[in-house]
């Protein structure tokens, strides 16, 4: 798909010039910078629909593809494209802007201009990576990431949070050194920096592993991965809510996104000999962080590390189609599981964004985040309540619900692949009942804790705009999963039909 406007270019600049803009102004500007990033937020969630209505869902080639030279003489060109696997999450993320800036509306009291900036200039860094088609203005885009992450969390984040910045700066900025020699190794390879001409390349057995690994480093930071996932829950615990909203809703995402766009077509054959490492990864996620995220007595971090188990079942599903087409599981089977992956990365999305924005309600209110400082919130904020329930039984995966169909997804293509996969893939559905049933049972149900709980008010309109908004996606998503699989379906069979899978 074609058209005469460049889309992608204005989903990618235009809130980065508006970052830029309420940026210059600054808090004493001509603006206001609140409505102007939430007017430029809006702007380019609007701009991001005609990616969904105009997509042709027949096709697996790119669309909305943007061509021209950028740097000729090392043949790096402004290469951009969508495709069923990317768009999705654009969309996610330019929805999730709008919500972050709403969400700090009345929160930040301080550089309330940098702090909008902020984010609107990540947005369109982010857009950038899931529109990147050459492989050098991915890798730009993918370490520009770190700067607005970096200030926000080093600027509006709590006691901790400079060890937290430099912590979360050196682990993602060292996870993609080898990543970065593995691009230059491949345009030697190809002549070009395109990612299309670099999955078309032969690379042979050895070339294709320490490709692989090198990519498995960056991406599995990013996603996290066990075991290099101590990085994220004291990021989170220390970052503003609308740093933990980005973090997970989008960020971890971008991980698994460059396994899909990266490792499983470039690197078929390693990723098949080595999709053991990847499972093995996975379920200890699945399993050991849900344990983990039982006895945390932080919500934030609880969610933290219950983000960390979700993620284990998104790279489950990615890389059990190997183990699925050795049984005989043939493309079907392959894709459900990729399908299930993708579905669940972007539930989690809006589930994780909208529990750790329900902990920022509270901790608005009373200014700590520890479990034992709350019981019987429900009481007094019976529509908090309801909603934190119901976003709690989405993350356990409660039919109805968006969480439930990635999961359950996964879970059918692992009883393909081997029943010791699904059945230690399923644990995660008692565990994450256990940790999300506990947390609501100890901090929304039960008589008032104390004086400070009694005196809690419910829900604004702008709170419970926000978290509505979460909720209906959740809830439409979870009964009506088929406008987000329609989009997927042809550019996973083109995935799976690359890593040589079409002919089982």
């Amino acid at each position: 798909m074609s058209l005469h406007i460049p889309l992608l270019s204005l989903l990618i600049f235009v809130p980065i010039l508006g970052g830029a803009a309420v940026l210059a102004a600054g808090d004493q500007g001509p603006w206001n910078a609140r409505p102007v990033a939430l007017l430029v937020s809006l702007a380019t969630f609007l701009l991001s629909l005609p990616l969904y209505f105009l997509f042709d869902t027949h096709t697996a080639a790119m669309q909305f593809v943007e061509r021209s030279p950028w740097v000729p003489s090392f043949h790096v060109e402004y290469y951009l494209g969508v495709d069923g696997i990317s768009m999705p999450l654009i969309i996610l993320t330019t929805f999730t802007t709008v919500l972050v800036v709403i969400a700090g509306w009345e929160v930040i009291k301080q550089r309330v201009a940098q702090y909008m900036a902020a984010f609107l200039i990540m947005e369109g860094v982010m857009i950038g990576v899931f529109c990147a088609l050459d492989a050098m203005l991915f890798y730009v885009f993918w370490e520009a990431m770190l700067v607005p992450m970096f200030l926000i969390i080093g600027i509006w984040g709590g006691p901790r949070r400079i060890y937290a910045t430099i912590k979360f700066f050196l682990y993602t900025f060292l996870g993609s050194v080898l990543m970065l020699v593995a691009l230059i190794y491949m345009h030697y390879q190809s002549g070009s920096f395109s990612i299309l001409d670099f999955q078309a390349l032969r690379l042979g057995m050895t070339e294709q592993v320490l490709i692989f690994l090198a990519f498995l480093l960056a991406f599995a930071v990013k996603v996290p991965m066990w075991p290099v996932h101590t990085w994220l829950p004291d990021a989170h615990v220390e970052a503003p809510t609308g740093g933990s909203v980005i973090l997970a809703a989008i960020m971890l995402k971008i991980g698994a996104y460059g396994f899909l766009r990266f490792s499983l077509p470039i690197t078929p054959d390693a990723s098949a000999s080595l999709d053991w490492l990847i499972i093995a990864m996975s379920l200890i996620a699945v399993v050991y962080i849900g344990l983990v995220a039982i006895v945390q007595e932080d919500m934030k971090k609880l969610i933290a590390y219950s983000s960390i188990a979700h993620m284990g079942f998104v790279t489950l599903g990615f890389f059990i189609v190997f183990a699925i087409s050795q049984r005989g599981g043939g493309l079907q089977g392959a894709a459900l599981g990729v399908e299930g992956g993708m579905v669940q990365m972007v539930s989690h999305g809006f589930v994780s964004a909208a529990l750790f924005l329900c902990v920022g309600v509270l901790y608005d209110r009373l200014h700590t985040r520890l479990i034992g400082d709350y019981g019987g919130v429900v009481n007094r904020m019976p529509v908090f309540g309801a909603l934190m329930v119901f976003f709690a039984m989405a993350n356990s995966g409660l039919p109805g619900t968006s969480g439930f169909v990635g999961e359950f997804m996964v879970l059918l293509a692992s009883f393909k692949a081997n029943f010791w996969f699904a059945f230690l893939a399923g644990l995660t559905l008692i565990l994450g009942a256990a940790y999300s049933l506990w947390l609501v049972k100890r901090v929304i149900f039960g008589a008032v804790a104390n004086d400070r709980v009694a005196e809690l008010q419910d829900l604004d309109k702008r709170e419970l705009l926000v978290l509505g908004s979460l909720a209906a996606v959740v809830l439409v998503l979870g009964i009506w999963p088929a406008p987000l699989l329609d989009v997927m379906h042809a550019s996973v069979n083109h995935l799976l039909h690359q890593v040589a899978l079409s002919k089982l």
